[in-house]
């Protein structure tokens, strides 16, 4: 039997379980539906809870996650707070779930 050995060009595994913590973090509905809402725009805290559905300390705990992963950022303007994408990839991301998933509803 032989032993395959790992590629050179394969991603270190410290690397993935970097990955893995973060995906894990966009493994949520509404945090799903912040980094859609965040591609197109900018938002409050308030904004996003609505559009979710919850209430403002429930999004700014989901917004907390993810800017502990480094995919948003808030900006402040004045005395109102609005969050940003700044992990360009998720576009690719979120990109890959509305192709797979979007149109998948009726199965």
């Amino acid at each position: 039997m032989t032993t395959k050995t790992l590629k050179p060009d394969w991603i270190e595994l410290s690397c993935l379980t970097r990955a893995a913590e973060c995906l894990k973090t966009l493994a949520h509905p509404h945090r799903l539906r912040i980094v859609e809402m965040l591609m197109t725009d900018r938002y409050t805290v308030g904004e996003i809870a609505e559009a979710c559905g919850v209430p403002s300390n429930i999004a700014s705990s989901h917004l907390r996650l993810m800017q502990r992963c480094g995919m948003l950022a808030p900006q402040r303007e004045g005395r109102n707070i609005y969050y940003a994408i700044t992990e360009p990839c998720l576009n690719g991301f979120l990109s890959c779930i509305r192709e797979r998933f979007a149109d998948s509803e009726s199965e």
